[in-house]
């Protein structure tokens, strides 16, 4: 158990982060654990992102997230990271050990893959093909949860298709890249496609794709949670689709930091759940 006579300090750490929710569920859990502390929203311009890192030590933190569009670049800034952040290439937990180095993890693939079981408990990766929208560190992330549960064949598109293949080039070919302009014909046969752009994102356009050919039976998901229903997930369920928004991948990659943090494993309750929903919800 972590030291409960410390003020205990962590943040999230991108740019932009106001559209973040880390700050309500991480201080929500401070308060559940009867802790002494504060969770930080911390607004870091890329040029800045070294010598912010640099102060988490100094300034008593016990480690921070890390978000868009960080993720890559903090991969190269911290003292060590896992075997974990240095496959997927992208780093979305830091840690301050004792001599105040920085160590790098990755927790989004276990978030997503965590809220994918609790939201369809039938939901196997091995099921068929799964189309992967994004080829950034989110979209690291989902590809290596996938391959480790067993995902046989994963098709990346992205708008740089360079992009998509340097994925391949990492993931082996259970990964196939995939043009921008066959985005539509890739829905094929598919059991899963997830979103991992900021498409749809409150503030920004919606992802541009047809699911005229995506089988009724597919799962669709978005990393997104800031509208909790995207338009890409409300065209799906519209026609019939089985949607799973991005609110549960927050949840479930936080578990994972307390632990490495604190040493402390926090809920996901309902009534987390139900907070974090209507501040998202209010006007």
């Amino acid at each position: 158990m972590y030291n409960t006579d410390k003020f205990l300090l962590a943040g999230v750490m991108g740019w932009p982060v106001s559209h973040s929710r880390s700050p309500i569920m991480h201080n929500h859990w401070i308060m559940e654990n009867k802790l002494t502390g504060l969770y930080l929203p911390i607004a870091v311009k890329p040029s800045g992102l070294s010598s912010a890192l640099s102060m988490l030590k100094p300034l008593g933190f016990a480690g921070c997230n890390i978000t868009i569009p960080h993720k890559q670049t903090a991969l190269e800034i911290v003292d060590a990271s896992d075997e974990i952040a240095r496959t997927i290439g992208a780093i979305s937990c830091i840690t301050v050990q004792k001599d105040g180095s920085l160590l790098g993890t990755n927790n989004d693939w276990y978030g997503f893959i965590e809220n994918l079981k609790q939201e369809t408990p039938k939901w196997r990766a091995d099921a068929g093909p799964v189309l992967v929208i994004g080829s950034g560190g989110a979209s690291r992330a989902i590809c290596y949860g996938l391959i480790r549960e067993g995902a046989k064949e994963i098709r990346i598109v992205n708008r740089t298709y360079s992009k998509a293949c340097d994925l391949a080039k990492v993931f082996g070919k259970t990964v196939k890249p995939i043009p921008w302009n066959k985005r539509n014909e890739a829905l094929k046969d598919v059991a899963l496609v997830a979103n991992t752009t900021s498409q749809g994102m409150t503030g920004t356009s919606p992802l541009d794709i047809c699911l005229k050919r995506l089988p009724l039976s597919a799962i669709v998901t978005d990393t997104i949670y800031t509208p909790l229903n995207t338009p890409f997930l409300k065209s799906a369920k519209l026609r019939g689709n089985h949607i799973v928004n991005g609110l549960g991948m927050l949840f479930h990659q936080g578990v994972p930091a307390w632990k490495q943090w604190f040493n402390i494993e926090p809920v996901v309750s309902e009534k987390l759940r139900k907070k974090i929903k209507l501040d998202i919800c209010k006007p």
